[in-house]
Parts: C-alpha cells; structure tokens; sequence
C-alpha cells in the first residue's frame, strides 16, 4: 500500500511537470540572449617574495635579508602588518646532513600592494637589497560581487529592448518574463603568471638610484554577463 501510495505521488508530480511545461510552451513566447562586459583596473595585487641565502654575495643571512626587506617596504609606505604574510619557510637539512655543507634557508612571502605603481616600486626597492625573486601571483578586482550584480541587471535591461526591438515591426509587444536564466559571470584576467625582476608592464629596467615610476596600470580584468530571458508576446 505504502508503495502504491509512493507511486502516486511521483505520477502526480511527474503529471504536475508536464502540465506547466506544456502551459509554457503553448504561450507564444520570445527568447532573448543578452551579454554585457566592462573591463576594470586590479586593485588587488598579490606579489610573491622569496628570499633565499643563496642568491647573495657572501651568502647574506636570511635573518638580514628579512630586515632589510621588512625596512625597505617601510619606506615604501607599506603597512607590512597587514600587507605582508608569511607563506612558507624552508630549509636544505637534507644537503647539510649529507655534505656537511652550510644549511640554506629560505622564506616565502606574499604581499598584498594596491596598485602597479606601488608594485613596480617594490620590485626595484628589493631588487636594491639584493632581493631578486619577486613574482606577480595574481590580481584581482575589491569589488567584483556588486560589479557582477549591476552588469546582471544591464544584461536584464539589454535582452528587454532587444526583444522590443524585434516585435516593433510585427507590431506585437513584451508582457512579462516568463523565463530568466542568470549563466555565471565570465571572469577574464588579462595578466596573468609571473614576472622576473622587474617585468611588470610598463616598467623598464633601472637602476634603483634611476628609477622613476611611470603612470601605468596593470592590464584590465574584463568582468562579463550573460543572461537568457523568455519573453512571453501579445
């Protein structure tokens, strides 16, 4: 009986579905596709850092480079309390067990900067301390969530008076949506990876005494937004 009962139920839905399906698809109906994009400067610049004993004349302690580095960003305006993290700390014991060689340590950094200008002036303030390995991790845009809302509803806005200005030569109007499908945003990093010494775009090679920054900015993030409406007609 149990079982029976089950059965029901599941025909009642599947009866349910297949009524309101139909009911949408006997309306006359017109659909829509409508995609809007902007592009947008990062504001989040995420550097990596790494400082090794290796890469220095006279094999300059970590401890050293780390001060200096942690003196030079200072001087940069750089709020390393909360711009800079510790990301990873490694040492080479296996070599110094095995060859009796000195141990090599190294310490990885991540560095949160607002702007290419101020990155680019990092870049070359530790390449000046003999702090060479500094790569460009990743960008990203502080206010993407409520971008991505406002291009929604342009798209919205957009796939109406494209439907609008399809019906105007047959006369017939829009009365209401009667399906709205939202696909995710479609995000697009324009610069991407890594970058050696001081590659960062727009930047060329100076000498730290030399090094005037330019007025650049990273390459933009496009931000895009689709949706498909089903426009029900008159």
């Amino acid at each position: 009986m149990k079982k029976f009962g089950l059965l029901l139920i599941i025909a009642f839905l599947s009866l349910q579905g297949y009524s309101q399906e139909k009911n949408f698809i006997d309306q006359p109906y017109l659909e829509t596709t409508a995609v809007v994009d902007t592009l947008v400067v990062p504001d989040l610049i995420y550097l990596s850092i790494l400082i090794t004993e290796k890469d220095t004349r006279g094999r300059t302690s970590v401890e050293e480079l780390e001060k200096r580095m942690h003196t030079k960003l200072i001087g940069l305006e750089i709020d390393t309390k909360k711009q800079l993290t510790l990301s990873d700390v490694t040492s080479n014991f296996k070599k110094y067990f095995l060859k009796g060689k000195e141990v090599l340590k190294n310490k990885a950094y991540t560095l949160l900067v607002y702007d290419a200008e101020t990155a680019g002036k990092v870049i070359v303030g530790l390449e000046s301390i003999e702090i060479s390995n500094v790569y460009l991790n990743k960008t990203e845009y502080s206010k993407l969530e409520q971008l991505k809302i406002e291009l929604k509803q342009k798209a919205v806005l957009k796939a109406k008076t494209q439907a609008e200005t399809m019906l105007k030569p047959l006369n017939q109007n829009i009365v209401k949506a009667l399906y709205i499908s939202d696909l995710n945003s479609n995000i697009t990093h324009a610069l991407q990876g890594s970058v050696a010494g001081i590659q960062v775009r727009g930047y060329g090679y100076y000498k730290a005494e030399e090094y005037n920054p330019i007025d650049i900015e990273f390459e933009k993030i496009k931000i895009e937004s689709t949706v498909t409406i089903k426009f029900g007609i008159e």
